[in-house]
């Protein structure tokens, strides 16, 4: 009896197929000779519902279907950094080498090298006993990472044998043998990419995830293997922001999944990755990087895919220990994957045609985020941070979308189409945005960064929310109309918007903030403002103060040199011999 099935029915990238008895959910099959690659999401009977990663033209009814009896499952193992892949995890660069611009339809190509040599280091020895997750050995894969061969989850036993020298990922480098069996362990594993893989339990994240964004950092701050959403409408920079975390956050590896976005975006990051230096380490950022690119004209099932697959490799490095930072942009078009994909299926329509999973789908991406202790009887911990771009029509934030990534999440950044307007970059608005994180980082900040911190925080809030309420007044009557006081508050709120908030992106030194410089900036801002009310108070003109030239110094100190971020604190010096000498002069 044949075990392929036979195509019935084409609809754009679902295809079904009879005679299919005995597959299984999420299972793996090539369609047609052409061999496109898909998978099974309905099963009716014997009838299977096949979405295909690849264009389906010129498929047609009768054609084979081949199914494997595996489901989608990524490649683990040595050569993952500094890769560059589409949304089922083939190399884009194998595939450009071999065919050029364009990717042939049906054409396979390994995840991961079979021909290039590692050398493996081992970590234990003969006779040793070891349990799941378990560092077998490393390899240097990279500069700045170490890649540790783990015992694959659900296995144990002593070591029999442990190589050391040069293999390829599909080469044995260790025997483990357990209850008179043995089993053989290669540097490379698969994973099925929308299986969680397994940790021993999730602990509450407490450290910050410093992003050098001072906007992000002072006020809005995310913990290591915290979750973030970045909802705004076209044009106020979630790309850029994405990309920003992506070469600045304090991650020891950065996943970035470029999910349906335009095609010349993605070309910007493959261009300027290599280019970046890693500040810690002084060497190119792509080093610890994996970007997985599915473009908006790549095939709208594959995008579905592709987010499960940088979650999955993400996973892995936090597996090893690694504190691993995840960008999705945009969720938005994976979103609208599954909503093509399941209109095809006939499936009931929930708001705005999304399927009524969307908010369950939503949430078991982000759940996989965490910090945790990882799987292995040594005491490790390892983090993934989520940050995921929401790309709502018209920025209307009561899109489906948005409030079902909202209720998951715990920290908003909110993107305003009128900031971007107003050149003001991150676009990410000081009155609507919201971290949750605050609570858990607190220790942490306090012991390591000032016990004056979230003071500082507050108080500088305060100006910027009294400010939006004077706006609506100085509209109305103009600033001359205003109290001295009022227009203190005025001149602080701009001083924070202008000089703290409002940060370059492509400039070469404002473009990263340390924590250190952070602090430091926002503190003389405050010492500013409480001096100038002290000045106010003994009948000094506001507009003296309003004209001091220390301004100037305040507005430049964003350009300060990391190693000049000392000389910051003496700007107090000035302001307070400049203050003091308009006090003088009544």
């Amino acid at each position: 009896m044949d075990k392929n099935g036979k195509i019935v029915k084409v609809a754009g990238p679902l295809v079904i197929a009879d005679n299919m008895l005995g597959s299984k959910m999420f299972d793996v099959v090539f369609v047609s000779e052409k061999k496109l690659m898909g998978e099974i999401i309905e099963l009716n009977q014997e009838k299977a519902y096949i979405q295909v990663y690849e264009e389906t033209e010129g498929i047609g009814v009768g054609e084979v279907v081949y199914p494997t009896g595996e489901p989608l499952s990524v490649e683990l193992g040595p050569g993952l950094l500094e890769s560059i892949y589409d949304g089922t995890q083939r190399p884009l660069d194998k595939i450009y080498s071999q065919v050029g611009d364009f990717i042939t339809r049906g054409i396979q190509v390994k995840s991961i090298s079979r021909d290039k040599k590692w050398r493996f280091i081992p970590l234990v020895k003969k006779n040793d006993s070891v349990s799941e997750g378990d560092k077998l050995g490393f390899v240097q894969e990279t500069t700045l990472i170490k890649h540790f061969i783990m015992v694959p989850p659900g296995m144990k036993g002593k070591v029999k044998e442990i190589k050391e020298g040069d293999f390829t990922v599909e080469e044995k480098v260790a025997v483990l043998s357990n209850e008179g069996k043995d089993t053989q362990i290669m540097m490379m594993h698969r994973w099925p990419v929308r299986k969680p893989r397994p940790y021993l339990e999730k602990l509450s994240p407490e450290m910050p995830l410093f992003t050098g964004q001072r906007v992000v950092d002072m006020f809005f701050p995310i913990a290591k293997g915290g979750t973030a959403c970045v909802p705004g409408p076209f044009g106020s920079g979630k790309t850029v922001i994405q990309h920003q975390l992506a070469k600045w956050a304090d991650a020891e590896v950065i996943v970035y999944i470029g999910c349906g976005e335009r095609g010349n975006e993605m070309t910007d990051v493959l261009l300027e990755f290599p280019e970046l230096v890693d500040p810690k380490s002084g060497e190119p950022l792509m080093k610890r990087t994996v970007l997985i690119a599915n473009t908006s004209n790549m095939p709208v099932a594959a995008r579905e895919a592709s987010v499960y697959t940088g979650i999955t490799i993400a996973e892995y490095f936090r597996d090893m220990g690694y504190s691993v930072a995840l960008m999705a942009d945009s969720t938005s078009r994976w979103a609208e994957a599954m909503r093509e994909i399941s209109g095809r299926l006939e499936e009931m329509p929930g708001e705005e045609g999304y399927p009524a999973y969307l908010g369950a789908k939503i949430a078991s991406f982000y759940e996989r985020a965490g910090r945790v202790k990882c799987l292995s009887t040594e005491e490790r911990e390892g983090a993934l941070s989520v940050i995921g771009a929401v790309s709502p029509p018209g920025g209307d934030l009561s899109d489906p979308v948005v409030q079902s990534t909202l209720r998951v999440v715990k920290v908003f950044w909110s993107l305003e189409a009128q900031l971007a307007y107003r050149r003001h970059f991150p676009a990410i608005s000081w009155l609507n945005s919201y971290s949750l994180y605050n609570e858990n980082i607190k220790d942490y900040i306090l012991k390591n960064v000032s016990e004056d911190y979230f003071d500082l925080q507050g108080s500088s809030m305060r100006i910027l929310e009294e400010e939006s309420e004077l706006e609506e007044v100085v509209r109305l009557v103009g600033v001359d109309a205003l109290s001295g006081s009022d227009r203190l508050i005025l001149l602080a709120a701009r001083m924070i918007r202008e000089d703290f908030l409002h940060q370059n992106a492509f400039h070469e030194i404002d473009t990263y903030s340390s924590v250190e410089k952070q602090y430091k900036m926002l503190s003389v801002i405050n010492h500013f403002y409480q001096k100038a009310k002290e000045t106010l108070q003994k009948q000094v003109e506001i507009f003296s103060i309003e004209n001091v030239k220390v301004k100037d110094k305040i507005a430049r100190m964003k350009y300060t040199p990391k190693e000049n971020v000392a000389s910051i604190d003496e700007i107090k010096n000035e302001i307070d011999g400049e203050l003091e000498a308009l006090s003088k002069n009544i």
